[in-house]
């Protein structure tokens, strides 16, 4: 039997046949473009449209581009140069008014001799957010990034550097206040005691203080006002500190609405529920408008800061729902396990319940931060000078009356930057937080 099988094969291949390279359109870009742009007729007369689409947009936009006029002191003197230099009339942006106006587009009415300052504190912040953000540097980089911020406001609004140091004294009582309520009368007492003596400290304390330190040694430099604050710079003081302060306060929303105490409870949502139910803008009006009938009569409560505080605010309670929605994606086991191990509240929440939540939570939260830093374009309406208002006020001039596109496009190009920044970001730390997959 086995002869007879033999026999009626033809042919038996003793040796294995060498690897060959796939055809090409059955691999690589050939292989792509078949099955994603021309896969079908409908497909491919869709591809050829949108071909034809991008060719003519793409050659329109890119002379506009290419060709732009970039020294000039007017938009009727760029029209001139334009028409020196192109006979045909052709269509060119006037990139001169970003030559001519682009410190006023970053740095507002900033001094021009400090525009240093708000160049280094940029720097100093981005040291600062280093150990968290990349969790490297050690407790040397950690101690310097508890200290940034008293020193970019030194950097910013100047002065004597005594009203910072005696500011973050203040920090210090809160802590002191806490350890020696709580040892005495309970957790309780100790938070509002954290609470209250700082604020009495900053209320009464600070200025007499600073005045009597900088009689005595007087260290500073020159004090600029808010009103001169504006640009993008003001887009980014207003955006990184409501960044930086929401993010932790809206943890703490998101842990009292969860709480079991009634008073703590009820607060967080009345306060989530009534800040999230208005706009933004009627917000800043209220904080422009409405706050200075409620202070003493002659308080004089910047305006930049009222308008921090609305946005912070404002970010904290659309925080506390994104971190409340990563808390309730935890399993109840975990809060069981963390209570199975003996650790009281803070411990199970620091140790084992927010990490989690917080990283269930990355997209939201980075989602909240850009959606954060781009209102801060709303400040317009109250008066301060940001990227578009400044557009606004360059717009008006005889100069540049008639400009448009260039300016927008220059600050559209600022805001993507750092929102794209934030993006990546968040993806990478996506990926390095993925310690459940292979």
């Amino acid at each position: 039997m086995a002869n007879s099988a033999n026999s009626s094969v033809s042919y038996v291949r003793t040796e294995m046949l060498p690897e060959q390279a796939p055809p090409v359109s059955e691999a690589g870009v050939v292989k792509w473009v078949r099955e994603n742009l021309f896969s079908g007729p409908l497909n491919t007369i869709l591809t050829i449209l949108s071909l034809v689409a991008i060719y003519w947009v793409v050659s329109h936009v890119f002379q506009w581009f290419a060709y732009g006029i970039w020294t000039a002191n007017s938009l009727s003197e760029c029209r001139e140069v334009r028409d020196a230099l192109y006979a045909d009339g052709r269509n060119v942006a006037c990139w001169a008014v970003l030559s001519e106006r682009w410190n006023q587009l970053l740095f507002g009415f900033y001094s021009a001799d400090a525009y240093w300052r708000p160049v280094v504190a940029l720097i100093v912040f981005f040291i600062a957010v280093a150990p968290v953000m990349f969790n490297f540097g050690g407790r040397k980089l950690a101690i310097f990034s508890a200290v940034s911020p008293f020193i970019c406001y030194w950097l910013l609004w100047g002065g004597s550097i005594w009203g910072p140091i005696l500011t973050a004294l203040g920090f210090v009582l809160a802590w002191l206040a806490y350890g020696q309520i709580t040892r005495q009368f309970g957790a309780l007492a100790g938070i509002v005691a954290s609470i209250l003596v700082p604020l009495i400290y900053w209320r009464f304390g600070v200025a007499p203080l600073t005045g009597l330190a900088d009689g005595i040694l007087p260290i500073g430099i020159e004090n600029i006002q808010s009103k001169d604050f504006g640009g993008f710079m003001l887009a980014l003081i207003i955006g990184i500190t409501g960044i930086v302060l929401s993010l932790p306060l809206g943890i703490l929303l998101a842990l009292g609405r969860q709480s079991d105490l009634f008073i703590i409870n009820k607060f967080s949502v009345i306060f989530i529920e009534v800040i999230r139910g208005v706009p933004l803008i009627v917000w800043l009006f209220t904080a422009s408008l409405l706050l200075n009938y409620f202070l003493p009569p002659g308080t004089n409560f910047d305006l930049m800061l009222r308008v921090i505080i609305m946005v912070t605010l404002f970010a904290a309670a659309y925080m506390a729902e994104v971190v409340r929605g990563g808390l309730a994606a935890l399993p109840r086991g975990q809060y069981e396990g963390a209570d199975s191990l003996g650790l009281d509240y803070w411990q199970s929440m620091r140790l084992i319940i927010l990490p989690q939540a917080l990283k269930i939570s990355i997209p939201g939260i980075v989602n909240t931060f850009i959606g954060l830093f781009k209102d801060t374009t709303l400040v317009v309406f109250i008066g301060l000078l940001d990227p578009i208002g400044l557009s606004n006020a360059i717009r008006a001039t005889t100069e540049w009356n008639g400009i448009y596109w260039e300016l927008f496009i220059f600050i559209g190009l600022c805001f993507f930057v750092f929102c794209y920044a934030m993006s990546r970001y968040s993806q990478y730390l996506e990926r390095k937080l993925a310690t459940d997959r292979h």
